[in-house]
C-alpha cells in the first residue's frame, strides 16, 4: 500500500485574497500530498485588501496548542512540516514546541519567513516577531524568503539588495548559516524582463537560479500579486516531497507561479486578488 506523505501546514487562512491555506491547501493536494492544516488565525482577507475597522482577524494561538495536544495524543507522524504566516509573537513559541513535538529524522522542516514584501514589514508584523521570526528560521532544513524577508534575517537594507548574480551568490551563503540549510530566495532579478529565484542547496553546497519572463501588467503595472510567494514555496516543497532536487522543484516553482501570473494579467482581475492558479493546477500532476 502506497503511503500519500503528510504535511502539516501552519498558516492562516484568509476569506478574500487568494494566499497561504486557500493556496497551499488545493497545491499539496493536487501534487498527491495530504495537507494537514493547523490555522495560525482567521482573517476575512488578506492583508493587500486596504484597512478597514470591519476587517476580521481572529488570532488561534489557544487552538493551535490543543491542537497540537490532540495530534500528540493520536501520534501523529508528518513527512514534512511548513510554516508561513504567523499571528503573534506568542505563536513562535508553539512553532517551537510543535517542533519538539513532530519533528523526526526523515521529516523536512520547511521555514517560509512571511514578514514583509516590497521593503516593507506586514503591518501585523512588529520588530518582536521579526527577532522571534529569525529564532525559528534557525531551526529549519529549508527557508524560502522574498528579498524583504531577506534582507529583514541579514539586517540589511532593503536599498541593497544585490542585482548581481554573485551579490545573491553571497547573500544565499549568509543566510545558509554556514550550509547548515537550504534556501531558496524569490524574487530575484538580474536583468530588465527577467525575475526568478535563487537557491542554495546544502546538500550539494551548490548554487543555482532560476529566471522567467516578467510579465507586463497591460494596465501599466509591474504584474505585482499577493499569495504568489505561498504558491511558489508550496510547489517547491510539493516537488520536493515528490523526489525532485531543490534545484528542480525551485526551477518548477518559478515556472508555474510565472504561469499563473501570466494567466491572471490576461483575465485582467484585481491584484489583490492575487493569481488565478485554479485552471492550471493540471501542470502540477504527474
Amino acid at each position: 500500500m502506497n503511503r500519500i506523505p503528510r504535511i502539516a501546514a501552519i498558516q492562516d487562512l484568509s476569506g478574500l485574497g487568494r494566499c497561504s491555506l486557500a493556496v497551499i491547501a488545493p497545491i499539496i493536494s493536487v501534487m498527491g500530498e495530504q495537507c494537514c492544516p493547523l490555522p495560525t488565525a482567521v482573517l476575512s482577507a488578506n492583508t493587500a485588501y486596504p484597512p478597514s475597522a470591519h476587517a476580521a482577524f481572529r488570532d488561534l494561538t489557544s487552538e493551535m496548542q490543543t491542537s497540537i495536544l490532540h495530534w500528540a495524543e493520536l501520534d501523529v507522524r508528518f513527512d514534512a512540516i511548513y510554516s508561513g504566516f504567523l499571528g503573534s509573537a506568542g505563536q513562535i513559541d508553539v512553532l517551537h514546541q510543535f517542533i519538539d513535538r513532530f519533528y523526526g529524522h526523515d521529516t523536512l522542516l520547511l521555514v517560509d519567513p512571511v514578514m514583509g514584501d516590497e521593503g516593507k514589514r506586514y503591518r501585523t508584523y512588529t520588530p518582536e516577531m521579526c527577532l522571534r521570526m529569525e529564532e525559528l528560521a534557525v531551526r529549519a532544513d529549508l527557508i524560502t524568503p522574498n528579498l524583504t524577508e531577506a534582507a529583514i534575517l541579514l539586517g540589511e537594507n532593503y536599498a541593497d539588495v544585490p542585482t548581481t548574480q554573485s551579490g545573491m551568490e553571497n547573500w544565499l551563503s549568509r543566510l545558509s548559516l554556514d550550509g547548515r540549510r537550504s534556501v531558496v530566495i524569490t524574487g530575484v532579478s538580474f536583468a530588465p524582463g527577467a525575475i526568478g529565484a535563487g537557491c542554495f542547496d546544502h546538500r550539494t553546497g551548490k548554487t543555482r537560479f532560476a529566471m522567467a519572463k516578467l510579465e507586463a501588467d497591460p494596465l501599466g503595472g509591474a504584474g505585482q500579486f499577493g499569495g504568489t510567494g505561498d504558491v511558489f514555496s508550496a510547489v517547491t516543497l510539493g516537488s520536493l516531497l515528490q523526489g525532485d532536487s531543490l534545484e528542480s522543484a525551485m526551477a518548477r516553482a518559478v515556472a508555474f507561479t510565472q504561469s499563473c501570473v501570466a494567466h491572471t494579467l490576461a483575465a485582467g482581475t484585481p491584484p489583490m486578488e492575487g493569481v488565478q492558479f485554479e485552471p492550471l493546477l493540471g501542470e502540477l500532476l504527474r
